[in-house]
């Protein structure tokens, strides 16, 4: 709004977005849009459109070669006419890749950089260890718990024998 008021008091023509629409902009052909993507895909062996959508006059002279004998083809020829039609064939399809390589590399690289980020929390980050971490202390408090009797019926205090002063087995 701001905009057009001061293209307005300037003497231009203030623009709006409706006339940049109906302007200089065009339109856009659609024909190349609305036909279906070539994909390779063994579940899906014939694709809805040819792999060369524009053929060149080789090919074109191949096409016109094809409606005649087969058998007068050589199999570089049927190699083409078949590369026309698709991109790979199931061999090239069922082909490994070397893609398990990258992703083996960027979960090591994740990896690493966790644990890089863990030790400098670790060491910058955090505190010291608390007292009530410590092995003397759990072990107070482990004795405490079995002399207080803490959960006789299911609890810790259930697995202590109290005659012989050890756990049940």
């Amino acid at each position: 709004m701001l905009a057009t008021r001061a293209l307005s008091l300037v003497g231009k023509r203030a623009i709006s977005t409706s006339v940049c629409l109906r302007g200089s902009h065009g339109v856009v052909k659609a024909d190349t849009f609305s036909l279906p993507a070539y994909h390779d895909s063994r579940a899906d062996p014939l694709p809805d459109i040819k792999y060369v959508q524009e053929l060149s006059t080789e090919q074109r002279s191949l096409k016109e070669k094809e409606k005649g004998s087969w058998a007068a083809l050589s199999n570089e020829e049927k190699i083409a006419l078949y590369r026309i039609s698709f991109n790979q064939s199931f061999a090239e399809m069922n082909q490994g890749t070397s893609e398990w390589k990258t992703v083996v590399g960027g979960v090591f690289i994740f990896v690493g950089l966790t644990g890089f980020l863990v030790a400098w929390q670790r060491k910058y980050v955090y505190g010291p260890v608390p007292y009530t971490m410590e092995r003397e202390y759990k072990e107070k408090e482990l004795q405490r718990i079995l002399d207080m009797r803490m959960n006789p019926v299911q609890g810790l205090a259930s697995m202590w024998d109290y005659e012989k002063n050890e756990w049940k087995k």
